[in-house]
């Protein structure tokens, strides 16, 4: 998954990201709205982490996200689109 995935994916998965970090408030999700470098600064933020360990986390839970089969067949049906969305007149 990669951070446009991420975003269009946000719905479903800002569950999992406010059980990950349940310091995230409402706010800071509406902040971050699937946006990975936002993410990054929300967890640095309200964990008092190095942006390195941040983004290792973040990394992490993203590629965990990508061996669910649920979200990989939400990624395969994304890449199609946007595939067929570059390809039709750009």
């Amino acid at each position: 998954m990669n951070s446009d995935q991420l975003e269009g994916k946000w719905k479903q998965v800002k569950g999992e990201v406010r059980e990950k970090w349940g310091k995230l408030t409402d706010d800071d999700m509406h902040v971050v709205a699937g946006r990975r470098e936002q993410l990054i600064g929300k967890v640095q933020e309200r964990y008092g982490i190095a942006k390195e360990e941040a983004t290792r986390q973040v990394d992490s839970f993203v590629k965990n996200l990508n061996d669910q089969p649920n979200f990989k067949e939400a990624d395969d049906a994304i890449g199609n689109r946007s595939k067929a969305h570059t390809a039709g007149g750009r």
